[in-house]
């Protein structure tokens, strides 16, 4: 498999930057971290799921590349698409490298890191008075928008993620999704650590770290799991047979017993 090259940090704060003049022309744009988690559901889905129809979804654009709208979410030119797509591209052939490692632990370098922050912990680490502003505000737990981005991408193309008919199977994707819904749910144990600042005030239960890592391998499953059983297959609907006396379907003119059902 050929070797791709990480995103940097500089490359994250530039994709957060598109996202933030995207969210000029709709408030509604998602963060990255959702996009994050769409990305990891996107590179699990069984059928290839490509730009043009997965952006309009995840962002709203209209006709790509670009081109400027009076209404809507559009790229401020084809430049940003192309920047976007570039760094959207890389970072999804990581994580489809990630995901095809053989890992054995997540300690391994080569395993699946989702993208996600801390944002109790880094609120929490704040200024007082600054802390103090943000007392009105609900902040996600840890990883929770990144499983919520996830599991969009399940209900929206729920067809490429309906249940196989192995019992078996079925049960074991049952239980990966769930686990990935573990996640979208609040963090209500005891704060334990901070993983924002290391000596920052405790944000995150250890349950919810233990979740997260049973949430990254439920990936890892998903992704074995449809990558071996391929694209859907839509079954065949064979036309049906012409009565003897009908006429043939080739259109010889003929009755079918004397052409092709002869």
């Amino acid at each position: 498999m050929t070797t791709v090259t990480p995103l940097a940090p500089e490359d994250f704060d530039a994709l957060d930057a598109i996202l933030d003049d995207l969210r000029t022309r709709d408030e509604e744009v998602p963060q990255w971290e959702f996009l994050e988690g769409a990305m990891a559901a996107l590179v699990c889905t069984r059928r290839p799921i490509g730009p043009d129809e997965f952006l309009p979804v995840l962002l709203g654009t209209g006709p790509l590349p670009t081109a400027p709208q009076d209404e809507g979410t559009h790229f401020a030119n084809t430049a940003q698409y192309e920047q976007f797509m570039a760094l959207w591209q890389r970072r999804a052939d990581e994580v489809a490298q990630a995901l095809a490692a053989p890992v054995e632990t997540l300690e391994d370098e080569r395993s699946y890191h989702p993208e996600v922050m801390d944002v109790r912990g880094a609120v929490a680490a704040l200024p007082e008075a600054e802390r103090a502003e943000m007392a009105d505000q609900e902040l996600p737990a840890y990883a929770q928008v990144w499983a919520l981005g996830f599991m969009f991408v399940v209900e929206t193309w729920e067809e490429e993620w309906a249940a196989p008919r192995d019992k078996e199977t079925a049960e074991w994707i049952d239980d990966a999704l769930d686990r990935l819904v573990t996640l979208t749910e609040d963090d209500t144990g005891k704060p334990e650590v901070n993983l924002h600042v290391e000596d920052g005030p405790p944000s995150v239960s250890d349950a919810r770290l233990n979740d997260f890592g049973a949430a990254i391998w439920a990936v890892y499953d998903l992704h074995q799991i449809w990558k071996s059983l391929g694209p859907r297959i839509e079954p065949v609907r064979q036309a049906p047979t012409p009565g003897r006396n009908d006429p043939c379907w080739c259109g010889s003119g003929q009755k079918f017993k004397k052409c092709h059902g002869a």
